[in-house]
């Protein structure tokens, strides 16, 4: 990250927007993001271990974004990228995930809809 910033300061750029995926957010799947980016530790630091590495480097979080990246496949792909059996439609919580898959039998299809957080670093 450092290494990062050190090229966008002598590229003269001001600030670098960091979207940042929020690492321990797949323990807490069920969980909106925009509470989850307002977690912070007993020393007042930011929760997440990911977050909170962009924090000490000077980064502001901006904002969560909510649907950051969205994956759309059908129920044999998503169990076989998973390992995990859909066998109805609903919700999924699924290892790794940072919030729940949605499956729909009928229309043979799971989508994922992954959130982030945008982080900014000014690098005057």
């Amino acid at each position: 990250m450092q290494a990062l910033r050190d090229i966008r300061s002598r590229s003269g750029l001001e600030r670098l927007i960091a979207p940042v995926r929020p690492n321990l957010k797949a323990q807490y799947p069920l969980v909106p993001i925009d509470a989850y980016v307002t977690w912070t530790r007993g020393d007042g630091k930011l929760f997440d271990a990911w977050m909170r590495v962009h924090s000490e480097l000077g980064a502001t979080v901006v904002r969560p974004c909510p649907r950051s990246m969205r994956i759309v496949g059908n129920v044999a792909e998503w169990e076989e990228w998973t390992g995990v059996q859909f066998p109805g439609s609903g919700q999924y919580i699924v290892p790794g995930a940072l919030v729940p898959v949605l499956v729909d039998r009928d229309a043979d299809t799971g989508v994922y809809v992954e959130p982030n957080v945008r982080t900014v670093h000014e690098l005057r």
